[in-house]
This record gives structure tokens, sequence and C-alpha cells, in this order.
């Protein structure tokens, strides 16, 4: 088996409904991009991610009596498949679990969330020397998915306020479709690469549209080998932005938004098996006109190579 190549991979996979919910990464909207090793044929993975949110917030964030904090844990099962060397299909099935708290108790929803099918072509894959030898790696990988409608959406959630923004969510009640890129460049074992995705939302039999939603992220990284175990520290930027919700033709005023969002993590391999972690924390954002403030988020995950 070809050795792990620590890369940005868009996996898209996910639902990701491009709200502020999206952006802040809850059950309707749970999008993520991040470092996951690059494998030869088949891999195949569990990743927990945890986010968290405050939604009501008054003037610079502070707290009100309508205040409510929102926490969204995801575990997802995931996996890859190569073909041909320059065809990747990629699958992930989440179950998440919602809670929101505020003062008038603690509500909680769990379950399937949407699945996500991608597929990706390699467009790029060259291997030269520079700078006296040194081994240079580039790729380019250019693909896209669709997010299927399988977990549960209950519109009777997205009205039980007078302002609700419709987070409170498994899943989105809609197909959905994600294009996505990802180049990546790397000088002897250290690296940097770069994604775009932007996701197109449809409507739900509901007739509520979640807002279309583009991600952008840099990552760098570096990669220290101690014998057959590698470790790659790495460090970047995300920015996310969505445009707002419609809701029977009608703009939700409340959604929408954008992010810029700092982290960094770490990534191992030993033979065929790989754990990482992940860790971001917003460095600006305005989402739902100042309604929403996310929170920090983490991810952990263990994969499998074969």
């Amino acid at each position: 088996m070809k050795k792990f190549i620590f890369t940005s991979v868009i996996v898209l996979v996910v639902s990701a409904s491009a709200t502020a919910c999206d952006i802040c990464g809850c059950g309707a909207g749970n999008n993520y991009i991040g470092i996951l090793p690059d494998f030869y044929k088949h891999i195949v993975g569990i990743r927990y991610r945890y986010n968290s949110l405050h939604s009501h917030v008054g003037v610079n964030g502070a707290a009100t009596y309508l205040t409510t904090h929102e926490k969204y844990k995801i575990a997802e099962l995931w996996g890859g498949w190569t073909f041909n060397d320059k065809w990747r299909l990629m699958l992930t099935l989440p179950y998440s679990v919602n809670e929101k708290i505020n003062q008038a108790g603690t509500a909680s929803k769990s379950g399937i969330g949407d699945i996500t099918v991608a597929g990706y072509y390699q467009l790029i894959n060259k291997k030269s020397t520079v700078l006296k030898n040194k081994l240079f790696v580039q790729s380019l990988w250019l693909g896209g998915g669709i997010k299927l409608p399988t977990g549960e959406y209950n519109p009777v959630d997205k009205n039980n306020t007078a302002q609700n923004t419709n987070l409170f969510q498994l899943g989105t009640a809609s197909t959905d479709f994600i294009v996505a890129s990802m180049y990546d460049a790397r000088l002897m074992d250290a690296g940097i690469n770069f994604s775009a995705q932007y996701k197109i939302n449809t409507g739900n039999k509901y007739d509520y549209t979640y807002g279309n939603k583009l991600s952008l992220a840099t990552q760098a990284y570096y990669k220290i080998k101690i014998k057959k175990l590698t470790i790659a520290p790495n460090a970047g930027l995300q920015y996310e932005t969505s445009s707002k919700d419609f809701d029977a033709g009608i703009v939700v005023d409340l959604s929408g938004g954008k992010i810029l969002s700092g982290g960094f993590g770490v990534e191992t391999n030993f033979n065929k098996i790989a754990i990482g972690a992940n860790w971001q924390t917003p460095l600006s954002q305005n989402l739902g006109e100042g309604f929403i403030k996310a929170n920090n988020r983490m991810m952990l995950h263990v994969a499998f190579a074969f």
C-alpha cells in the first residue's frame, strides 16, 4: 500500500444546509472541511464532531432571557473508494444528538442525519524535483456530490418561537447538490492546501429553502516521521458564507451570514490506521444578523485503510 499523504480533502459528507446552522455545524447543516489522510484504494472511518452556538443573543453577543444554548454532537460513519487511481467515491452517514437549553427547560432529539454521496476526479497528480533534488508533489481534485433527505425534518420546530432560525433539525428534507475542488502542494514534508466548496440547496416539501453556501479553506501541515509512525501537525483558516433562507417564498431575516475561523490539529498514521483531531475557534462572525453566536468546534476521527 502507498504511504498515507496528509492532505485536505473536501469530504462533503454530511448534511449541509447552508444557513447559519450550516456554518455553525449543527444538525441540519453540519459541514466539515478538513485534513484527512489520503489513501490508495479504500478507507473507512468514524468521525465525532462537537459544535455549539447561542441563539437569541443580544447586542454584542450579550445573553438575554430568550438566549438558547444549542449543542450538536455528530457521529459519522464514512468511507472512500478509489477507482483506476483517478476516480474517488465517498459516502457519509451521520447520526446526530441535538440539545438546546434555555429558561423554558431542555429539549433534545437524536437520529440519522442526511446521507451525502460525492465523487471526485484527480485532474493533476505531479511529482518533480526542485531546489537541488527536493521532492515537490502537486495534486488537484475536482468533484461534486448529492445530499439525500434521509434525516428527520420537523416543521413544528421551525415555528415554535416568534423568531426561530430553524436550526434545530436532524435533516433538511431537501435534495441538495455540491461542487468542490481541492489543490495540494507539498515540498518534501511541508505542505499547504486550498479547498473550495459550493452547495446548492433546493426547497423541501414544506416549502422551506435553506440558503446556498460557499466554503473556502487553507491549511498548512508538516509531516514528522518516527520509524513507522507519521505525525502531521496542521493549522489553517476557514471562511464560510451563506445566503438567506426562504420560507414559502419569503426571506427569513434571521438566517445566512458569514464566519472566519482559525484552527489547528494533528493527524497520525501507523501502518493502515489513521487517528486525528482538529479544533476551530471563530475569529470574526456575523450570523443571522448578529442573532446567532457560534462557539468553538472540535473533531476527532479514526480511519482504517485496506
